[in-house]
């Protein structure tokens, strides 16, 4: 089993969407990813907080079998995000960022983290990406994620990092933004083009599209039909954490792996929504991924189906 090294915001949020609205509860998109992965592998967190930062919600994290050695706490407030969503609650909608303690962030890794095997490089400034990379030995296998603010304000450092990373993970909107393509199967290819052997596009509700740099072969599956939605803040992030906690059980990967891995991250994903901030994802189970990943494949079989269209074709052929 490989371990995992995520490097990104730890927050509190405040959050109103069409159903309810939290204050100052537990965020970001290191605390998602690791609540996500330690389902599967202890992870490794590097981030920063602030000497308001809840002792409880520390020890809500260690339980959860994820290493803080590398989580700076340092005098000031904790970063704080203010959002909201609307109507199909499809994209967030920024009110306040307060970067706090976050702004003087300098990644600094302890020992035992420069010999981690999968590094995820969650969405923070490209330069402080670059900064841990520089840290890291030899990892096996590297993704990262980014969004639109550090596509307009740094995009030749952002196209260093992605140069050096395996697996890119982005959403739709972030995707045209960078490569300039409407296309969403031409922007996969154009960011194929900037490095990364597998590209992710997350499509929220639709669920993903991954791309095999090597096949150039597509995989397309929908998300898992959440009767109600919360929250959507954090989907991406635990998404993500699915994924890379699946591929460090094996030693190895292909497109298969990626794929399987992708459906892991969709169901995972599927729980955070249905609550706000991290209420969700914190306390669900293996057992609970195991029964609703068994539902998500029902929805999506339909048995022999190359048997069933060369059957129909024929008959057509024929009359």
């Amino acid at each position: 089993m490989n371990n995992i090294l995520v490097v990104g915001s730890v927050a509190y949020d405040t959050i109103e969407t069409p159903v309810q609205k939290k204050e100052f509860i537990l965020g970001g998109s290191a605390n998602y990813f690791s609540l996500s992965s330690s389902l599967l592998v202890p992870v490794r967190v590097v981030g920063v907080v602030g000497d308001d930062y809840k002792s409880s919600d520390l020890e809500m994290l260690k339980e959860r079998n994820i290493d803080l050695a590398g989580l700076q706490s340092v005098p000031g407030k904790t970063f704080h995000w203010v959002g909201k969503y609307e109507d199909a609650m499809n994209e967030a909608i920024t009110l306040e960022t307060h970067l706090n303690v976050f702004e003087q962030f300098n990644p600094q890794l302890p020992e035992q983290y420069t010999s981690s095997d999968i590094v995820f490089l969650a969405n923070i400034d490209p330069e402080l990406q670059l900064k841990v990379l520089e840290q890291v030995e030899s990892p096996k296998l590297i993704g990262a994620d980014t969004m639109n603010f550090w596509i307009q304000s740094k995009k030749d450092k952002l196209l260093d990092m992605i140069a050096k990373i395996d697996i890119l993970t982005i959403n739709e909107t972030e995707a045209r933004m960078l490569t300039g393509e409407f296309n969403i199967n031409l922007a996969i290819q154009k960011m194929a083009q900037m490095g990364p052997k597998y590209v992710i596009v997350k499509r929220g509700e639709y669920g993903f599209i991954a791309y095999d740099k090597a096949s150039d072969e597509m995989f397309v599956m929908p998300a898992f039909p959440v009767q109600t939605i919360v929250d959507p803040t954090g989907a991406g992030d635990t998404f993500a954490g699915g994924l890379f906690s699946y591929l460090s059980c094996l030693n190895e990967w292909t497109f298969n792996d990626i794929k399987r891995a992708c459906i892991h991250g969709s169901v995972v994903a599927s729980y955070t929504v249905e609550g706000m901030g991290v209420e969700k994802v914190k306390d669900i189970q293996l057992s609970d991924i195991q029964s609703r990943t068994t539902d998500y494949l029902k929805i999506i079989q339909v048995g022999n189906h190359a048997k069933a269209i060369e059957e129909v074709t024929s008959k057509s052929a024929h009359s």
